[in-house]
Order: C-alpha cells, then structure tokens, then sequence
C-alpha cells in the first residue's frame, strides 16, 4: 500500500515557520527508507501563509504616535521548498539513502510605517537553510531494522530592525555556517498488515555564525553561537482494511534550546533577537486509500499546541491546526501526487520592545495555504 501514502505525504506536506513550531520547513521522515529497491523522489512545496497583527497600547515617542489597532500588515512572506531523495538496496539486508532538503527557514517584512516594527524603512528578517542527510537501515529480521547517518546543514541570515526610539537601526548578516548532526532510529513493521512503527531522533546542530553587524556607528563582527535544536519523532502506519490505511505522526521538538543573540544586539539592546520558551510537538493523522491499481487518495489532519504567552516579533504564531488532502496516480515505476493543506494558525500576542511585558501586536483569526508535487521513479 506504500502509493497509499504517496498522496499521504503530500497531503501533510510542509511543516513551516507559517504554523509549526519554531523556524521549522522540511522536517525529517524515515518513509524513503522503507521503499522497495531503487527510487528517487523530488518534491516541491509552496507555502502561501497570511499573519497579520493589530498593535496595542504603545505611548507616542518624540511627537510620534503609533495608534492603539493599527495594521501590521501581511508580516510572512510566501516561499517554496524544494526536496530530493535517493534510496537503494544494496543488499537484502543494508538500504542506503540520501535527502537534500531545507530544514528551516523564515521570512519575516514589517512594512506599515503606523505599526512600530515598520516604522522608518520597516524591519526584515531571512533565514536561510540547506541540508544533506546520508542513511543506512540495516534489516535484523523481518519484523525489526535500525537505521542511522550524518546530517550536514547549512545556515545563514540577514536581519534588518526599524529605528528604535532613541537607538538607531540595527542590521545583522552572517556568513554561511555549515555544521555536522546526526539521526539514529529503530523500526518494527508486519508487512502483512502494512504495519510499521519508526522511531527516530535527529540530534541538536550548533553552528558558530561569522556576523556583520551594525547598530548606528557601532559595527561588530564577533562570532556567536546558535542551535538548531533536537527533535523525537515517532511515525506509523497499519492496514485498517483491504486497502486501507491509517498513518499518523508524534512529533517533540526542543525549541526551548533555539536562541539567537547576536554579541552587539544584546550589548547595545539587550536580549535576544529570536527564543522560544517552551518545546513543540506537532501531531498528524491521516487516512489514506487506493481506489484501484492506478489511483488512491488520503486525507490528513495536523495539531500544534498553542503555547501562550509571549510569541516572538520575527515569528508572531502560536500552534495549528489543519486539513489535507492529497492524491497519486501510479503508472508503471512513476508516481506522481498532488496535495493541498488548509491551515488556521492559532492567535498570538508579541511583547513590546519599547515597554517590557507590554503588549506590542494581537494576530488573530490567520492562516495559511500549502500545495505540493512529488515525482517519484522506482527502478
């Protein structure tokens, strides 16, 4: 039943900085490395998110006011992630495998000069990501496998504030750094049910960033360091009926490790430029079928908590929930799915940088698009 889950994967497609938790885009999953002999897979992902804020109570700053309600505007921009993967079997027991993909990433424009962050020439933020991920999965027997390898990703970001009252502008990029991790995980299927639980750990990447960073006359470039954070995920599957199938995923993810304070931000401002307070998991369930030997078709549901509390400026969300559908046809060793995802993003408040604790933006009643296509060839 795995063209089943081709329109499954694509149904729950995208987890993204619009909705999930953190600055996550690509997550990792083990299903490439179940597949039958040799394939490969490309799959391209457009996330079309919409969050907008209205400001809250904020005093008037050197004759300048920033009124009570105003519009943030559309805050998230729209993007696309592209995924490759590789697998083949290189023996009856040992499987190999390798992912191209963009593990996280965010794109943040404050653009109305009546809203704070947009005050001046607005406040950007861009972050950047590639990964490489190499696996092995060596089958003990026909019930239980292992698997493991070595992740190398690349980040980079450039930041741009508005003019704080009193401060000037501050504008941050570094260069590319590129830094090692690892996924181990363990898996138990019964390939008469269509049965399979994978569990799979992708450990913690720090990555020592070279910055560029101006705060009026004052420049820096001392280096910090920053972690793209560990996550726990369990994934399955079980025949419910002939050609049916249930699926469905658990997510845990250490956002509350995630921070990012650059040396002369935190001098000169204080604090950091982005952090999180707690930890996400992320959960998704999905029915999928196959109409008959050409066609079959799935639909998902996908849960974030809402978290309460502060949400950062550069990332004002907090939880999700959504709905997805996706559908395969199969021809010969060619698949091809399509999917769509509706998702309500849940409310958010974000805190003033000018009055601690104070209220800066309330974004409510937001949500986003996702479509995807994937091409797959078995050989």
């Amino acid at each position: 039943m795995k063209t089943v889950l081709g329109g499954a994967s694509l149904a729950a497609l995208a987890a993204t900085s619009a909705h999930a938790g953190g600055v996550e885009r690509t997550g990792f999953t083990s299903g490439l490395l179940f597949e039958e002999g040799t394939r490969v897979e490309l799959t391209y992902a457009q996330v079309n998110p919409t969050v907008s804020g209205a400001q809250g109570t904020l005093p008037g700053f050197l004759g300048v006011i920033f009124p009570q309600g105003a519009s943030s505007g559309d805050v998230a921009d729209d993007y696309s992630t592209v995924t490759l993967g590789f697998k083949t079997a290189l023996n009856d027991r040992l499987d190999a495998a390798i992912i191209l993909d963009q593990p996280i990433g965010a794109d943040v424009s404050y653009l109305q000069p009546s809203y704070l962050y947009g005050f001046g020439a607005g406040s950007t933020a861009s972050l950047k990501s590639n990964a490489v991920t190499a696996l092995l999965r060596y089958q003990i027997n026909d019930a239980f496998s292992v698997y493991g390898g070595v992740r190398n990703e690349r980040v980079k970001g450039v930041v741009s504030l508005f003019s704080f009252i009193g401060t000037p502008d501050y504008d941050l990029s570094t260069q590319t750094a590129s830094d090692w991790g690892y996924v181990v995980g363990f898996a138990w299927e019964k390939p008469e049910i269509a049965a399979r639980v994978a569990l799979s750990y992708v450990s913690a990447i720090t990555h020592t960033l070279e910055t560029n960073e101006r705060q009026g006359a004052a420049t820096g470039n001392t280096p910090f360091d920053t972690t793209v954070p560990q996550s726990l995920q369990v994934e399955f599957q079980t025949g419910v009926a002939e050609n049916t199938l249930l699926f469905g995923s658990v997510k845990w993810t250490d956002w509350s490790a995630f921070d990012i304070t650059p040396v002369l931000y935190d001098a000169n401002i204080g604090g950091s430029l982005v952090s999180y307070d707690n930890d996400t998991y992320t959960y998704t369930l999905g029915l999928g079928r196959r109409f008959n030997e050409n066609w079959s078709g799935a639909v998902t549901l996908g849960y974030e908590k809402q978290q309460g509390g502060f949400a950062g400026n550069l990332g004002p969300t907090d939880g999700f929930f959504s709905v997805g559908l996706g559908g395969t046809y199969t021809r010969g060793n060619m698949e091809i799915s399509g999917g769509a995802r509706y998702i309500w993003i849940g409310d958010a408040e974000t805190e003033s940088p000018i009055i601690p604790g104070a209220t800066q933006g309330n974004f409510t009643g937001n949500s986003g698009t996702a479509f995807g296509l994937k091409i797959a060839y078995n050989f």
